[in-house]
């Protein structure tokens, strides 16, 4: 692949980044808990990136500002319709993943 202009890129890094988010919104079946315990991730990490992002270029944005950005509606909104209560196996598994992750930092 030729070089790609730093312009160009930042654009398709945002366009891939604008369809995941798109793609997370469509699929609310998938928990925020199985993300994390499959990818060491979740939407919530997702808005806060975001708005880190924001803060370093000098752009105030608060926490549940950056949830909506990424769930496309009030946090405890999207929370209401769609998060189910994690089970014990889930539980397990992410308390396994979080002493992981947390080893190698």
């Amino acid at each position: 692949m030729s070089e790609i202009d730093e312009t160009v890129r930042t654009e398709l890094e945002a366009a891939a980044f604008r369809r995941l988010v798109e793609h997370l919104r469509a699929r609310p079946d998938v928990q925020n808990i199985d993300l994390m315990n499959l990818a060491g991730f979740c939407r919530n990490c997702l808005s806060n990136w975001y708005r880190e992002a924001a803060e370093a270029r000098g752009l105030q944005i608060d926490r549940e500002a950056s949830r909506e950005i990424i769930y496309g509606m009030p946090y405890a909104e999207w929370k209401a319709k769609y998060q189910t209560e994690a089970s014990a196996d889930q539980q397990a598994a992410f308390a396994r993943s979080q002493a992981a992750s947390h080893k190698d930092h």
